[in-house]
């Protein structure tokens, strides 16, 4: 009886075995996603305004009466034109007095010289006559900086857009003469939300509309902000490129349209097949023979519709984990478990 009891044991004790055998020889189940593309979002609209940087207040650099006028508002002019001139007899007659004065020093110091290589002077009388020689010569400089700020010329081409005096009439130095039209080309100043200022480096076209017209303008980009405002939003001014139509006018609203200049769709993966491993994204990659290899990956995006956009380490048609990533071990085989279909609700057929 002994002997049956224990060749009982010894039964028992194999089928136990074979049993855990059995379980650890079960692979773990898995659900799997085929990498697809995704479509492109970064096209935006949003409303901005051209700007009127281009007008120029322009005045005298000294005070004075004025002499003559020599434009008219609507007037082309041309850049380095000459528009107004104040009376100058009194800065003619200070610069003359003091040329005087330094053609007299000038000659002195030149008699200095001469003294000082025979050592008939010391070292600091002449030092000091040409001390006050340079002195005198700034001064000269002065006065005639103020005889030629007596003619005002026009800084950029435009159109005179208003004329503020009158010949005879009094000014001060920096008031505002006449305003200018700068004839450079206008802008476009708008607003742009994070999203389009993170992704601007990718947007190659821009282009406006006016409301009311059908007429599309395309936009450069020329500038940005990089802080954003109270309201997250970032200043972007925009160039026209080539002349804009008639009802381009400065001050009108706009309505800005862009899209990404990339070409080829991005690659998307359910964010649930994404996970850390050692600090890096990474997913489990499902091989022909049924096992898993661990991959890093690039993600770029945030999750959106629970998907993930990845720029690197994954092609279109390539199969990676999206359920159970966190059980799986390198090399290891799985059982791909099939989604029902739509069609198959809880999977009864």
């Amino acid at each position: 009886m002994k002997k049956v009891a224990i060749l009982l044991s010894a039964c028992a004790l194999l089928a136990a075995c074979s049993d855990n055998k059995t379980e650890q020889a079960t692979p773990p189940s898995v659900y799997v996603t085929t990498v697809g593309e995704g479509s492109l979002s970064c096209s935006s609209n949003f409303s901005g305004h051209v700007v009127d940087d281009n007008n120029i207040s322009i005045g005298f650099k000294t005070a004075g009466q004025i002499k003559r006028i020599l434009v008219r508002e609507g007037q082309s002019v041309s850049k380095g034109q000459l528009l107004a001139e104040l009376y100058s007899n009194d800065y003619q007659l200070g610069v003359e007095a003091v040329q005087t004065q330094y053609d007299q020093l000038a000659a002195e110091v030149a008699r200095a010289k001469r003294l000082y290589e025979t050592k008939s002077i010391s070292p600091n009388d002449y030092e000091k006559a040409v001390s006050g020689l340079r002195q005198l010569g700034v001064q000269l400089q002065v006065n005639k900086n103020k005889l030629a700020y007596t003619r005002l010329y026009a800084p950029a081409s435009g159109i005179i857009g208003s004329v503020n005096f009158s010949p005879a009439e009094m000014v001060d130095a920096g008031t505002a003469v006449f305003s200018l039209i700068n004839s450079s080309p206008m802008e476009v100043e708008c607003d742009i939300p994070v999203s389009v200022y993170n992704q601007l480096k990718s947007y190659g076209d821009f282009n406006c509309t006016v409301a009311g017209s059908t007429d599309s303008y395309p936009l450069r980009v020329l500038s940005v902000v990089p802080k954003a405002d109270g309201n997250q939003l970032y200043k972007l001014r925009l160039g026209f490129i080539g002349n804009p139509g008639k009802n381009i006018t400065p001050g009108v609203n706009v309505s800005i349209n862009s899209r990404c200049g990339i070409e080829r769709p991005e690659i998307t993966v359910p964010a649930s097949a994404v996970f850390k491993q050692d600090g890096k994204e990474s997913v489990w990659i499902l091989k022909s023979d049924s096992t898993v290899v661990l991959r890093n990956v690039g993600v770029t995006a945030a999750p959106s519709n629970g998907k993930l956009t990845v720029n690197e380490g994954l092609s279109y048609g390539e199969q990676v984990v999206s359920a159970g990533v966190s059980a799986l071990h390198q090399g290891e085989r799985v059982k791909v478990i099939k989604k029902p279909s739509k069609t198959n609700v809880g999977a009864l057929l």
